[in-house]
C-alpha cells in the first residue's frame, strides 16, 4: 500500500488542482517505467548511474577529451566540467532546499533493479540528471562533434535515475533544465571561441589546393609538430612538409618560398612571425597550422587544426590581414599579435632562461615572481609629447576585447588600429600591473590608459630598453616607432561555416 505522503492521487489541502494533475501524471509515468522491461538496460543503465556518482563519470570524460591534445576538446573539456561544477552548485544550494520531495517508493519496481541503498537527500531535482545535461551542454557548445559523442552518455545516466527507481521523470526533466541553463550561463561568462571568430573579410584571391599540390610547409619540430606533420600529410598528400630544427626555421622558409605557391609554417607565434615576413617579401600567401604553446594569431586567425586548415586550403578561402611594424633607427621588424616595452620583455626573456629546466608554464610563473618582486625603476619614454615613468606599454595588432570574465580576443584582424594600453610607472609594478588588468575595457583609470591608434612614437627610450614581439626579445634606444601595415598579409583561414 502506498504511504499517504507519496500518494500523489489524493489531493489534499492548499494543492492546486493542476499541479495535482500534473504530479499524478508524474507518478502514473514513473509506474509505467518501473514496470516495463528494457532490453539489454539492466548491466549498463545502474553501473553508468553509479560512475555518475560524484561527477567520476564526468571527470573521466573531460580526460579523454584532453588526451585528444586537439585545442577544441581540451577546451571542450574544460568548459564541460566548468558548466558540471555551476550546476552543482545550483542544485545544492538552490534546488534541494527549493523543494521538499520524497523519492518514489520502489514497490513497483524489480528487485534486481533497486539499488542496495535508498538515497535520503530530497527527490527533486535530480543531481545526477543535471550533472550529465550540464557536462555534455558544455561540451557541445565548444566542440559539437564530441558534444555529440557525450550525448548518448548523458542521456544515459539521465534515463537510470528512473530505471532505478531514484527519480520521477519531471525531477529527470527538471535537473536536465537546470544544468543546460548552467552550461549557458558559463558562455555567458566565458565565451565560446565560435563566438568571437573574426570575420571572413577582406577575402582574398588565392588558389584552392585540393589535394595540398602547391604548399611547402615548414614544420618547426621543437614545438612539437611531429604529429601535425603526419596529420597534414594524411589530409593533403600532395603538399610537402619540411621539418627542421629551430635554427633552421628560417633558412628552410626561404628556400621553401623558391618553390612554393603557397607558403606553410608550423610552430608557435615566434616561427609563425618568421614565416610572415618571407610570405610578406615574396608576396606569397600564408597557411598557418598552430604548433607552439599559445598560437595566438592561428586561433585569433580562426585555424586550429589541421582540419580547419585543409579545408581553407581545400577551398581557396582566404583573407587579408594587417601587420604591425616597429623600427628603431636602421632596424625594423613585424608582429602579427603584439610588441612591447617594459617589464613584459624582461618576462619573456626571464622565461626563456628557466623553460629549458622546468617547462614552460613553471617558467612563466617564477619569471612572473622574480620579475614583478625586484626593486628597479619604471622605464622612461616620451610618449604623446610627455616624458612619463611606463612600467609597460602594450600595442596590440588589432584591438582586443574582453568578453564577459575571457581574456582579450580580437574580433577583427584588418580593423586597423593598434590597440595601446600603457601602465602607468609606480612605486609598485606589480600593484598597478593587476589594477591595470582588472581594469579590463576601461579606456582610463589611476594605473593605466587605452586608446586605439594607427601609428605611435616613442622618444628618449633609453640605451638597452628590451623590446618583445610576438615571443621575441630585442633591445631598443633613443627613437622607437610603431604603425601598422594594413590588410599587408594574405593568410588562409576557413570561412564557410563560420
Amino acid at each position: 500500500m502506498t504511504p499517504p505522503d507519496v500518494d500523489l492521487t489524493v489531493p489534499k489541502p492548499g494543492h492546486h488542482p493542476l499541479r495535482d494533475r500534473a504530479l499524478t501524471l508524474d507518478r502514473r509515468l514513473f509506474e509505467a517505467a518501473a514496470g516495463r522491461h528494457w532490453p539489454g538496460a539492466g548491466p549498463v543503465l545502474p553501473r553508468l548511474g553509479r560512475g555518475a556518482d560524484h561527477g567520476v563519470l564526468w571527470f573521466a570524460a573531460a580526460a579523454v577529451l584532453a588526451a585528444s591534445r586537439t585545442p577544441r576538446a581540451r577546451r571542450a573539456a574544460a568548459r564541460g566540467l566548468a558548466s558540471l561544477g555551476a550546476a552543482s552548485l545550483t542544485v545544492g544550494a538552490l534546488g534541494k532546499r527549493s523543494v521538499r520531495r520524497l523519492r518514489p517508493v520502489r514497490h513497483a519496481l524489480p528487485l534486481i533493479r533497486q539499488p542496495k541503498r535508498q538515497r535520503v537527500t530530497t527527490s527533486f531535482p535530480s543531481g545526477h540528471a543535471a550533472s550529465a545535461a550540464a557536462f555534455a551542454t558544455g561540451v557541445a557548445l565548444e566542440s559539437p562533434a564530441w558534444g555529440a559523442a557525450v550525448a548518448p552518455v548523458a542521456a544515459s545516466v539521465a534515463l537510470s535515475r528512473v530505471y532505478t527507481g531514484d527519480h520521477f521523470p519531471s525531477d529527470v526533466l527538471a535537473g536536465a533544465a537546470l544544468g543546460a541553463g548552467a552550461a549557458f550561463a558559463v558562455r555567458g561568462l566565458v565565451p565560446t571561441r565560435g563566438q568571437v571568430t573574426p570575420p571572413a573579410r577582406p577575402q582574398a584571391d588565392v588558389p584552392a589546393l585540393l589535394k595540398g599540390e602547391g604548399l611547402v610547409l615548414v614544420a618547426n619540430s621543437a614545438s612539437g609538430t611531429a604529429d601535425r606533420a603526419r596529420a597534414l600529410r594524411d589530409a593533403l598528400p600532395g603538399a610537402e612538409v619540411v621539418e627542421c630544427a629551430p635554427g633552421d626555421v628560417s633558412a628552410r622558409l626561404e628556400e621553401a618560398a623558391g618553390r612554393a605557391r603557397v607558403l606553410g609554417v608550423c610552430g608557435g607565434d615566434g616561427t609563425v612571425n618568421t614565416a610572415a615576413r618571407v610570405a610578406l617579401r615574396t608576396g606569397l600567401p600564408l597557411a598557418v597550422l598552430p604548433g607552439g604553446t599559445l598560437n595566438h594569431f592561428a586561433y585569433d586567425l580562426g585555424v586550429e587544426d589541421v582540419r580547419d586548415l585543409a579545408r581553407a586550403l581545400r577551398q581557396g578561402d582566404a583573407v587579408r590581414v594587417d601587420v604591425g611594424r616597429y623600427s628603431c633607427g636602421d632596424r625594423h621588424g613585424i608582429f602579427l599579435n603584439t610588441c612591447s616595452v617594459g617589464v613584459y620583455p624582461e618576462l619573456v626573456r626571464e622565461r626563456e632562461r628557466w623553460s629549458r629546466r622546468v617547462g614552460g608554464w613553471p617558467a612563466g610563473v617564477i619569471a612572473a615572481s622574480r620579475v614583478l618582486r625586484t626593486g628597479r625603476h619604471p622605464l622612461e619614454a616620451e610618449f604623446q609629447g610627455r616624458t612619463r615613468p611606463l612600467w609597460l606599454l602594450f600595442a596590440g595588432n588589432g584591438t582586443y576585447h574582453r568578453v564577459g570574465l575571457a581574456s582579450g580576443r580580437r574580433r577583427d584582424l584588418a580593423d586597423g588600429q593598434l590597440d595601446v594600453r600603457v601602465v602607468h610607472g609606480g612605486r609598485r609594478p606589480a600593484v598597478r600591473l593587476l589594477a591595470a588588468a582588472l581594469a579590463g575595457p576601461l579606456t582610463r583609470s589611476p594605473a593605466h590608459a587605452a586608446v586605439q591608434v594607427g601609428r605611435l612614437r616613442l622618444d628618449n627610450v633609453a640605451p638597452g630598453t628590451l623590446l618583445a614581439y610576438d615571443g621575441e626579445v630585442t633591445e631598443v634606444e633613443g627613437r622607437v616607432t610603431l604603425e601598422k601595415l594594413p590588410q599587408a598579409l594574405t593568410v588562409y583561414r576557413p570561412i564557410a561555416g563560420y
